[in-house]
């Protein structure tokens, strides 16, 4: 009895999933599940570390790829004051647009932000 248990236990023991804890409980009935149980259980184990290090730059190069959106809010502001240089009477006109480019290049620096957090430590 308790060498049938043994594919469950360890099972169990290697991987927290329901599913897997399931197929293993089976498996204590029919010795072709057992063997499925761990096939599984190793499959989803086993990482090796050239994945790992793939998978690491994947999530790197994607974090930066998603702060480029600031670039563009960085541009906005520059030609603002290019603007305001080459024709300081429109002032009140470009304050207020510059009021509204502020606000909407800070929600965009924060939804990047965001991403790429999301990106690192989410996924």
């Amino acid at each position: 009895s308790k060498v049938n248990n043994r594919p469950a236990m360890l099972t169990q023991a290697l991987i927290g999933n329901r599913a897997l804890a399931l197929l293993a409980r089976r498996a204590a009935v029919n010795p072709s599940l057992a063997r499925a149980a761990m096939t599984v259980a190793s499959r989803q184990v086993h990482v090796s570390a050239q994945r790992r290090d793939i998978d690491q730059a994947a999530k790197y190069i994607g974090a930066g790829a998603a702060t480029v959106g600031v670039a563009g809010s960085g541009a906005g502001i520059g030609n603002l004051v290019i603007g305001y240089a080459r024709n300081p009477s429109l002032k009140q006109q470009l304050f207020s647009y510059a009021i509204l480019g502020f606000a909407l290049s800070e929600a965009m620096g924060l939804f990047c932000l965001m991403m790429a957090f999301l990106i690192l430590y989410a996924f």
